[in-house]
């Protein structure tokens, strides 16, 4: 990665000029930002890693304009207040979510719609780690699923970042949760308290399950199309990865959407008092200063991540 050096009334920010791979991320000097009306500037303390960070570099989330700060999960301080802006104040400790990127810099300018009051017991590595995929496990299971105390829920991925936070939640709600990985990954599922772990290396998860009233897909592909046939009539397909079939859902007779996580200021307090109460654990498998941003988006790139990596940002 390369390195430019800092100049006066600049921040430390790690962007891209073209689409590529690692190359093509810079660590360098860039104007810092300022709240316009209704917005509030961060002081980023953590920034949590998304396979969506890498996939912007990579370009495959469309022509989006260059350079561009990535990075779309922080935690943080508020530096200072947008116009209108009444219910924050300068210091607090805040987390949220821009999906527009930035959180990769010393400073992010966010809408307050994306930020909520970081609670105390809540420390800011845990605190960027949550918003994306929180709110994601969130609006799969309850917004689009709408689930049940004792349904039986299928989580394909469920020791990944979204995958951690579903299972977990969809135990609180009452749910008899079946999660798969791969083998180094099982006893981790039982921790989180998983009623089934499934080794998708070794067994099709087809021939164990049967008659569930959900599937959440976090893999997508084969995986998917292989997880019609274990829905009970009636039953919900929900995927972060690919819209499904509604074709197919049709003929099993489901219903089957595709989630799209969208900013909420509410469900993100509702998270941060979960966390903060010890009743969901934030799982943060590798932490890793702002200039190992290449190495942190390589590590979600491949996969088989335990819940989240996060970037921490120097404050000299």
């Amino acid at each position: 990665m390369n390195t430019i050096l800092r100049e006066t009334g600049t921040i430390k920010a790690v962007r891209i000029h073209s689409f590529g791979g690692p190359e093509a991320l810079c660590l360098e000097d860039v104007a810092a930002p300022e709240p316009g009306p209704n917005e509030v500037l961060v002081r980023v303390h953590a920034a949590g890693v998304n396979p969506f960070d890498w996939k912007v570099r990579e370009g495959e989330c469309g022509p989006l304009p260059l350079p561009r700060t990535l990075g779309c999960d922080f935690s943080g301080a508020v530096e200072a207040l947008g116009e209108g802006v009444t219910d924050f104040y300068v210091g607090q400790p805040v987390f949220g979510h821009c999906a527009s990127g930035g959180a990769f810099a010393e400073l992010i300018a966010v809408p307050v719609a994306n930020l909520a009051p970081k609670p105390s017991a809540m420390d800011d590595i845990h605190a960027a780690a949550t918003p994306l995929c929180g709110l994601t496990a969130w609006q799969a299971l309850f917004d689009l699923a709408e689930i049940r105390p004792g349904q039986k829920i299928l989580i394909h991925g469920g020791a990944g970042g979204v995958g951690s936070f579903a299972v977990q939640l969809a135990l609180r709600q009452g749910a008899w949760v079946i999660a798969t990985a791969s083998t180094r990954n099982l006893y981790f599922l039982r921790l989180l308290g998983a009623k089934q772990v499934i080794d998708h290396t070794t067994t099709r998860f087809e021939d164990v399950v049967k008659g569930v009233d959900m599937v959440l897909d976090l893999i997508g592909g084969e995986t998917q199309d292989r997880s019609w046939k274990v829905l009970k009539l009636g039953g919900r397909l929900v995927s972060t990865v690919s819209e499904p079939s509604q074709h197919k859902a049709l003929i099993c007779g489901v219903r089957a959407r595709k989630v799209q996580a969208r900013t909420s200021a509410d469900q993100l307090m509702l998270l941060g008092d979960l966390i903060a109460n010890g009743e969901i654990n934030v799982m943060v498998e590798k932490i890793l200063p702002l200039f190992h941003a290449p190495e942190a988006l390589e590590m979600s790139r491949c996969g088989h991540v335990r819940g989240k990596i996060v970037l921490t940002i120097d404050q000299r």
